[in-house]
């Protein structure tokens, strides 16, 4: 029988605590113990591997990994070819982003799909079966293979699994869904790990492909304990700017894949439209004859995408310059502006600086440093960079240009739309030359502005 006690679980990270406290002492965050009536139960869980007995590694057989691809380019990229039976993932992004609608386009594209047979459940739990249909439609799917279920409840959504044996199964979403061996409301950190823990072990024993769809907090991170992105295998993470129609699918974890992968979509009347050459779209209204202007190449995953950087300095009015960035780590840029202060001599202290990753892209890598400088080094000087040049490197805290990783593909993704003068990393330079193409080597962050700007 089960036994229930109470505990004070912290909404941030999922901490019990047998008492309650202003702070967490586990995350250290303020006020955010709850009360919770936990129950617990010796068997909920049961081990997923028949045999205890200990065996030596080398002795165990691996069998190749299976996949059931989406048929969607873009999101296979992410996934690292498809889903994996068996495979757990765990989808968010902000309200009214297109998870929804990226998760039926794909399971439209895998039901009709001839040359395999996938049965597909959609367990909604925010909208009505009406609603889901309704949207199906709208995008003109062909959703004839796909079944739908209205539910919130696990155990009768575990039932209907174990009963149907699908090979795919979508939860959206998995905040709505509670435990009946819990007290607490749907939402909770108790429930959603709850849920999540189960379903993860129903997905495993029986080969199912699970995707759970996830909220989304202020800060951006999903709702929920952390222990949510460690349950399951991959996590995809589904961004874009509200006024922009460009969204980009990001993996953060994958057990079966590479991670830091890029999908790119483009949000149309009739749902997600893959972007197969997404550098071409962010460079389409480039503009090369304007100070602070600079194309570079940033590596997400396998993929190199080249986007327009733009910088604006200007002198500031006020006693403490503002220093404003979209799509670039603010400590990044503050430790750029420093390097060229030093070493260069281009001071913006009495000056406004503001950065823009044109299209709404999130730069995280430091090989767009070398970029960055140069676009305010020719704000500040009101001088113009060298027509069709690209640049890319990364910048050291003693003005040295450091190497980046997969060089040569960034050299080719930039060959490939037409740019005749890189500047890049001496270590970064071909062996073999290039025709038509000038490959410019800089070993220091004074070289590359000298080579750069007109």
């Amino acid at each position: 029988m089960a036994k229930s006690k109470t505990l004070y679980q912290c909404q941030q990270c999922g901490g019990h605590s047998s008492k309650w406290q202003g702070q967490c002492p586990h995350c250290f965050e303020w006020n955010c113990l709850e009360e919770q009536a936990v129950q617990t139960s010796t068997s909920r869980f049961k081990s997923l591997n028949k045999k205890s007995n200990l065996i030596n590694i080398n002795e165990v057989e691996i069998n190749e990994i299976f996949r059931h691809p989406t048929n969607n380019s873009e999101l296979d990229r992410v996934l690292g070819g498809g889903l994996v039976p068996g495979g757990v993932t765990l989808i968010g992004g902000d309200p009214g982003i297109g998870k929804s609608t990226l998760l039926i386009q794909a399971l439209s594209s895998l039901t009709k799909n001839p040359n395999q047979e996938i049965t597909a459940i959609y367990i909604t739990g925010e909208e009505s079966i009406e609603q889901v249909a309704m949207r199906a439609r709208r995008l003109d799917l062909e959703v004839s293979d796909l079944l739908v279920l209205s539910e919130i409840n696990l155990g009768n959504i575990i039932t209907v699994i174990e009963k149907e044996k699908p090979s795919v199964v979508v939860i959206d979403s998995i905040q709505t869904l509670f435990s009946e061996e819990l007290n607490s409301a749907p939402g909770s950190v108790s429930q959603v790990r709850e849920c999540a823990a189960q379903l993860t072990r129903v997905a495993k024993a029986n080969d199912v492909s699970m995707i759970f769809v996830g909220h989304v907090t202020k800060e951006g991170s999903i709702a929920g304990p952390r222990v949510l992105e460690h349950i399951v295998d991959t996590v995809l993470y589904f961004e874009g700017e509200s006024n922009s129609s460009y969204r980009l699918v990001r993996s953060i974890k994958n057990r079966y894949g590479a991670v830091n992968e890029l999908g790119i979509y483009s949000m149309t009347e009739k749902g997600l439209k893959e972007i197969l050459n997404p550098s071409a779209i962010f460079l389409s209204e480039t503009s090369f004859d304007q100070a602070g202007s600079v194309v570079t190449v940033m590596q997400e995953g396998t993929r190199p995408i080249l986007i327009e950087l733009q910088a604006l300095v200007d002198e500031s009015k006020q006693s403490s310059p503002k220093r404003l960035s979209v799509g670039l780590e603010n400590n990044r840029i503050s430790m750029i502006l420093a390097v060229l202060n030093k070493h260069l001599g281009l001071s913006c202290h009495s000056h406004d600086v503001f950065l823009n990753a044109v299209g709404g892209v999130k730069i995280s890598e430091p090989g767009v440093d070398l970029a960055v400088l140069i676009a305010i080094a020719s704000s500040l000087q009101e001088k113009q960079v060298h027509s069709k040049t690209l640049i890319f490197g990364e910048v050291g805290l003693g003005g040295e240009v450091r190497p980046v990783v997969r060089g040569q593909e960034r050299i080719q993704e930039a060959i490939k739309l037409g740019f005749k003068r890189i500047i890049l990393p001496r270590k970064n330079l071909p062996k073999k030359t290039i025709d038509d193409v000038e490959l410019i080597p800089v070993d220091n962050i004074k070289n590359a502005l000298n080579a750069a700007i007109k």
